[in-house]
């Protein structure tokens, strides 16, 4: 087994294929473990060990809404520009250039 160096073992989505592989082939029922790629490794561990994956929480919030969004910062950001308060724009600029990556990832 891959252990870290206080002697407790890495956690499993943290190893490496070769780890998981050594991991998988004392499975018993398993076969084919070096035709298995690494999320293969993993579910096969887990599912053997009795580990049930916990689902991320995922904000679904669409890209219109996030466009809706970026427009409303805009329209503060121009009002702010126009009463020269560079701090405060500088912030709305941020915000919107992380809304803009989200709108790409969630595309």
């Amino acid at each position: 087994m891959t252990k870290g160096t206080d002697g407790k073992e890495k956690p499993l989505d943290k190893m490496t294929v070769k780890e998981l592989r050594e991991i998988a082939l004392e499975i018993p029922d398993l076969t084919g473990v070096h035709g298995m790629n690494k999320q293969d490794l993993l579910d096969a561990v887990k599912a053997h060990r009795g580990i049930k994956e916990a689902k991320p929480k995922k904000v679904n919030r669409s890209v219109r809404e996030i466009k809706k969004q970026i427009q409303e910062l805009k329209a503060r950001k121009q009002a702010l520009a126009s009463e020269k308060d560079r701090k405060q724009s500088d912030i709305l600029r941020r915000k919107i250039s992380r809304l803009k990556k989200k709108t790409r990832r969630a595309g």
